[in-house]
């Protein structure tokens, strides 16, 4: 994570509340909970900021409170591909991977919604994955289930016809109105809005979705989970 405005330290509230999300810090040693609690510092991040970016060095391990942190990959052409989302309970492994190698980060970081998150300082996060090996267990684990994400990436990325993943994207939420713009649409797949422009419309044409402006309300969700599953 790069430098930011700062204001902590965490009200009891933001305690209870990092620790209901990340449970694996409740087995800290009393003492060493406490400093850890003392020396973070909680952030409040707008929508649209951009937390890191590539070769840039990480300044520490995010914990997401609440919000969404989408990490993308910028191509020459300046498109983007979107390698995966940071919820709140879980983290970044391009953050923790940066921390472990000693590297800059090789990708970008952008606040989708406001965010409130805790960063754990360097010396803190190195000494808990010497110390403490349930919270070694807890970053690996996060690499394993990452590394899964981003193999299935792949796969979609070079074997699945875009139609097919622009289905599964709109699948997404069980919410039946999207509130997305086209180009967002083609940002997390990787593609170019025109594309995406054109195979809504196809979409909208067969009855699966209607389309406004910045919004997509799914009108046959069986149909494009049929399509999602081809």
């Amino acid at each position: 994570m790069t430098d930011n405005t700062t204001q902590p330290p965490l009200s009891p509230v933001q305690c209870k509340q990092l620790l209901d999300l990340y449970p694996v810090l409740a087995s800290l040693a009393e003492k060493d909970l406490e400093t850890l609690l003392q020396s973070a510092a909680i952030m409040n991040v707008p929508a649209g900021v951009q937390l890191f970016g590539e070769h840039q060095p990480c300044m520490g391990f995010p914990l997401l409170l609440e919000g969404s942190i989408k990490v993308v990959k910028l191509s020459n052409s300046g498109r983007e591909l979107m390698l995966y989302r940071v919820t709140p309970g879980s983290s970044c492994i391009i953050s923790s991977s940066c921390l472990l190698g000693k590297s800059d980060y090789n990708a970008r970081g952008i606040a989708e919604t406001p965010l409130v998150l805790i960063v754990l300082l360097v010396p803190d996060f190195s000494r808990l994955l010497l110390e403490y090996p349930a919270f070694r267990d807890f970053v690996f684990h996060l690499f394993a289930e990452r590394i899964g994400d981003l193999m299935q990436l792949v796969d979609e990325v070079a074997f699945a016809r875009l139609d097919q993943r622009l289905a599964k994207r709109l699948l997404v939420s069980d919410e039946a109105v999207l509130h997305i713009t086209h180009q967002q649409l083609a940002d997390d797949l990787g593609s170019v809005r025109e594309i995406v422009s054109r195979l809504l419309k196809g979409f909208a044409a067969q009855g699966l979705v209607s389309l406004a402006r910045e919004q997509v309300r799914i009108t046959d969700r069986a149909g494009l989970q049929s399509l999602a599953a081809m």
